[in-house]
């Protein structure tokens, strides 16, 4: 009984995870793609692929970028935004956790990216950004903020190719 108990619960919480993932929009306003694929490491505060969140992701882990490019800088994420260099390691796989790969697209937190832009020089001195897998939230709150985040709302539509964000 216990059993099925269990199961019933397991079965309910991916479906609502699935359910509310489904729910999330990219920059240009289409389903929100997957940041991580096979071959690299999974990511996602959820660690499901996606930039998506939960209600204590104070983070806000929003925005995709390909850590496996070269910044202008020689510098990666990690070390402009003065964190250890897990940006250069391996974990558990996209495709199969049970096996290591290499951190390449992540979802960084947005309001680390803002400061990134800011420390590495400006928008043309950073890593690649998969704006496909950047969450519109990121927009939203950097839009919400102001001048505070004008650098990287502007650094989003001029990587991304945004006409508008009305």
């Amino acid at each position: 009984m216990l059993f099925l108990w269990i199961q019933s619960l397991i079965f309910l919480l991916r479906s609502v995870d699935q359910a509310n993932s489904a729910t999330y929009e990219n920059v240009y306003g289409d389903s929100l793609q997957n940041c991580s694929e096979d071959g690299m490491a999974l990511t996602g505060y959820t660690r499901e692929g996606k930039c998506v969140d939960q209600y204590d992701d104070l983070g806000s882990h929003h925005i995709c970028i390909n850590l496996a490019s070269i910044a202008s800088t020689g510098m990666n994420f990690c070390e402009v935004t003065g964190q250890s260099d897990w940006c250069s390691s391996s974990m558990e796989c996209h495709e199969d956790r049970n096996q290591m790969c290499p951190v390449e697209n992540w979802c960084v937190c947005q309001w680390a990216f803002a400061s990134y832009i800011e420390k590495a020089g400006g928008c043309d001195k950073i890593q690649d950004i998969k704006c496909t897998a950047v969450n519109m939230e990121a927009v939203k709150a950097y839009k919400n903020n102001g001048a505070e985040y004008a650098d990287a709302l502007d650094c989003l539509v001029s990587r991304c190719s945004l006409e508008s964000l009305e």
